[in-house]
């Protein structure tokens, strides 16, 4: 039961600490690594919960839940993702609606923009790089190279994602 209320107490720091799906999992990568799983392991949820229809955040929790606890810990992972932004998302809404029209509530939302921005790019990085001392190899460059071209021209993200872990497949037996 313990391990459930830290994992609970995990998931509500994460959501708690970071303003979007994306940039929660640079935290959550750091929180889990090590503790709850291996790096592979976050990749291919990271991978999963993108390539699946539906909130990647909620599904990558569950994702570290389950891995963690099992059911149980997949269950406490979702309501410890999804109760702190619905806290926040009520008040806020409560406190925009009074202050609607305001000049600096627009200014502080693009102000928020750059920053989940390089928070995404850095944890892109850090999960290209692969495990430590190992180096990229050709094949990760290709598929990164493949994959952009592919989102440029604007292919579906769970296409490219299906297609990148097809190729892994193969090229990493």
């Amino acid at each position: 039961m313990a391990h459930l209320w830290q994992l609970f107490l995990l998931f509500l720091k994460v959501n708690l600490l970071t303003t979007s799906g994306p940039a929660s999992v640079g935290l959550l990568y750091e929180e889990a690594v090590g503790e709850l799983m291996t790096e592979a392991q976050f990749v291919e949820a990271v991978g999963f919960s993108s390539a699946l229809p539906g909130s990647d955040a909620l599904q990558l929790a569950m994702f570290v839940g389950f891995a963690a606890g099992g059911l149980p810990g997949a269950l406490v992972a979702l309501v410890g993702s999804i109760l702190p932004p619905t806290v926040i998302m009520l008040l806020i809404v409560t406190v925009l609606q009074r202050l609607a029209g305001e000049a600096w509530v627009s200014g502080f939302v693009r102000g928020l923009t750059p920053a989940v921005a390089v928070l995404m790019v850095l944890v892109a990085v850090r999960v290209f790089q692969g495990e430590p001392g190992e180096a990229v190899g050709w094949i990760a460059v290709l598929i990164a190279v493949g994959a952009a071209v592919a989102l440029v021209l604007k292919a579906p993200a769970p296409l490219v994602l299906l297609a990148a872990g097809l190729v892994g497949i193969f090229a990493y037996r």
